[in-house]
């Protein structure tokens, strides 16, 4: 297999994982190529602060992987790009499935071996390996899979869940056997992995990114009478059931609070204790 890269103290590598294909995440140290002064005083902020950039690095060895259309940044080696349409009906698949997932309708394979290189981001990610198994994650969150994964649609199974879930009608859905590559909305170690054997997870919110197929899930009323929904302060609640995991992300309500009121207007939570009484 070919590991012709250099990982110098200035990319590191964070993350790797083995199947068919090799999938790496690597960050770079620092950025300090700005000749723009106003570019690197926002470099500088942001290396004291910790955010770096990353990108997904994937070599074959005489293999298959899918990516997310326009994530492919460059490659080099013998590798060859296709994209399998399956002729009308798989096109109107394609299609459908795009459309109501929010998906990008192509995802192009490439095969042969070499190295792939996808386009760097601030974001973060996660590799998982699929045993024949089966997850369903939010819209947006694929970005690139061994070509063993099928990347479909779920739709929900319950009215409560369409109405009232803020998932949409449908999500996408990831099946069979390989590695998948996801970008995360916080770093990995803020996602809470909630293991379920035959039990019961109640979430305030559409912070559930990720659950696995044999969940099921639905929208309920926090209390069984409608005093003690209005008396809980809650009104409805996603309900998770099963055995299996869901991935939550409590972290992502912070960091928009943060971004719409500042740190003030959020140090308290949102209980009475610290409040003004009348």
């Amino acid at each position: 297999m070919r590991t012709s890269l250099n990982i110098t103290n200035k990319l590191n590598l964070i993350s790797q994982m083995q199947g068919d294909s090799a999938f790496q995440i690597l960050e770079y140290d620092q950025l300090n190529g700005s000749k723009n002064v106003d570019l690197a005083v926002q470099l500088n902020f942001m290396r004291e602060s910790g955010v770096k950039l990353k990108q997904v690095r994937i070599i074959l060895d005489d293999s298959s992987v899918r990516l997310e259309s326009g994530a492919l940044s460059y490659l080099k080696g013998d590798i060859e790009i296709h994209n399998k349409i399956g002729g009308p009906l798989g096109l109107g698949k394609k299609f459908l499935t795009s459309k109501v997932t929010g998906e990008t309708m192509f995802k192009p394979t490439y095969s042969g071996t070499g190295e792939i290189f996808l386009e760097p981001s601030f974001g973060h990610y996660a590799l998982i390996e699929l045993e024949d198994d089966e997850i369903v994650v939010d819209d947006g969150l694929f970005y690139a899979c061994e070509e063993s994964v099928e990347v479909g649609a779920a739709m929900q199974k319950s009215i409560s869940s369409m109405l009232l879930g803020n998932e949409g009608v449908f999500q996408t859905r990831l099946t069979g056997s390989g590695i998948v590559v996801l970008e995360l909305p916080v770093p990995e170690t803020e996602i809470f992995k909630c293991k379920l054997n035959k039990d019961v997870l109640k979430v305030d919110g559409n912070f559930a990114i990720l659950r696995t197929g044999d969940i099921e899930f639905t929208v309920e009323k926090a209390s069984k009478s409608i005093v003690g929904t209005a008396t809980s302060g809650e009104g409805f609640l996603n309900v998770y059931r099963g055995t299996g995991e869901v991935w939550l992300v409590p972290t992502v309500s912070v960091y928009n609070e943060l971004l719409r009121k500042g740190l003030s207007e959020i140090s308290n939570p949102s209980g009475s204790y610290g409040k003004d009484e009348e």
